[in-house]
């Protein structure tokens, strides 16, 4: 587990030179430095080894094989197929089918495609590894190493898994979408109603799910400020439900 440790007022990184900011008379005065942007100040985390040893990569210590990923329907028909896909041979057949159509990224035939479980888990751990390193989330070079090894470890021996939009969008998109469900708000108006079912549409894009709470809009027997009768919040529902759909 990894654990945070906290530090004296004599360490070098209190004692780090304070940078310098303009006054409006044109002097200048210390500026204390803002850990949240510098590091400095932030000792971070230390990440402890339990799987994995320095300089062997947890790839190297599992047998590895090519398969066929292959998907049927009811009438047999094939729906799915990639051939010649790398996976650890201790995985199942299942597992292989379900991460190959549905996590592998790129279109199945051209160079684009991810052909191998390691560059779908190298895809999202390098990510995470990266924004890492940027904001400096841990102590040392060693202890980051540490960490990437252990989260290859455990996703590849399926000790855990992240959520769909985690391996749909890390490392694909700029700003991915990470977290598996939302939970919006609407009022009674056709313009928040409409940028809801906007919201939803893209979240459901990205492989996300959403709930709302649609308690604000009005009932379906009752007046619209304009005359006539309102819909209904179960109107908008089937939009809603139609939009997930696609």
């Amino acid at each position: 587990m990894p654990r945070a440790t906290t530090t004296s007022p004599s360490s070098a990184a209190v004692r780090a030179t304070p940078r310098l900011r303009a006054t409006p008379a044109g002097g200048q005065v210390a500026a204390a430095a803002d850990p949240r942007s510098t590091g400095r100040g932030a000792v971070g985390l230390t990440w402890e080894r339990r799987w994995t040893r320095p300089g062997v990569h947890p790839y190297d210590e599992i047998a590895w094989e090519l398969r066929a990923a292959e998907i049927k329907n009811e009438a047999g028909g094939t729906v799915f197929e990639q051939r010649d896909v790398e996976v650890p041979a201790f995985w199942s057949q299942l597992a292989t089918n379900v991460v190959v159509s549905k996590y592998f990224r790129g279109h199945v035939g051209t160079p684009e495609r991810e052909h191998s479980v390691r560059q779908l888990i190298d895809r999202v751990v390098t990510t995470i590894a990266a924004w890492a390193a940027t904001q400096r989330y841990f102590r040392t070079d060693e202890d980051l190493a540490a960490f990437k090894d252990e989260l290859t470890y455990h996703l590849v021996h399926q000790k855990l898994s992240f959520n769909s939009p985690v391996w749909f969008n890390v490392g694909v998109e700029p700003a991915p979408q990470c977290s598996a469900c939302f939970i919006n708000s609407v009022e009674d108006t056709m313009s928040s109603i409409m940028d809801l079912a906007k919201t939803e549409a893209m979240l459901f894009k990205y492989g996300s799910g959403a709930g709302v709470n649609l308690s604000t809009i009005r009932g379906s027997h009752e007046k619209m400020s304009g005359g006539g009768i309102a819909s209904g919040p179960v109107s908008f529902m089937k939009g809603f439900d139609a939009f997930a759909g696609v």
